[in-house]
């Protein structure tokens, strides 16, 4: 395998990640999201890149004043174990401290992943109530999964809820 690099995603690699993503959604292992979404949301994304192909991607997505969602991490199969997904994680939690967040927050299948990054499963009540119902009226599906509403419950069943202090 050659060297890879991560660095901020581009609007000319959305349809790239779109491609990456699509087999994931397809098993319902991440939610899909529209182009005009990921275009909308291109600066929280940094991508791996090997030899000009995407190799792996990530998001950081804020979600309120200390607190941040890393979504849509995914390394493409024939590069998993070869360090992408941690370089990934790192890069957004350095992305993370950079915009004063303290907390991230994941939403995963993959708990021995971010287990081994520092995330430790977490229970229901990780804002307080006032940040809370803010939060409900953000419309963003992923903010919905944070806060564990039922109407997300089908796209979350098995899915790990996780928390790392920066």
């Amino acid at each position: 395998m050659s060297d890879y690099i991560v660095r901020p995603a581009r609007s000319a690699d959305i349809v790239s990640i779109r491609n990456l993503l699509q087999p994931l959604v397809e098993q319902r292992i991440l939610l899909g999201k529209d182009l005009a979404v990921l275009y909308g949301a291109v600066q929280e994304f940094v991508v791996a890149e090997a030899e000009g192909e995407l190799i792996g991607c990530g998001a950081l997505h804020v979600i309120w004043e200390d607190l941040g969602e890393v979504r849509t991490l995914l390394v493409r199969d024939d590069w998993l174990h070869h360090g992408i997904g941690r370089a990934i994680v790192e890069r957004l939690e350095e992305n993370a401290r950079a915009l004063g967040l303290t907390r991230l927050f994941c939403l995963t299948f993959e708990v021995d992943f971010f287990g081994r990054r520092g995330f430790t499963p977490i229970g229901e009540q990780v804002v307080d109530p006032d940040v809370y119902s803010q939060l409900l009226r953000s419309g963003d599906a992923g903010v919905e999964e944070f806060l564990d509403l039922a109407h997300v419950k089908p796209n979350t069943l098995g899915n790990t809820r996780m928390l790392k202090v920066l």
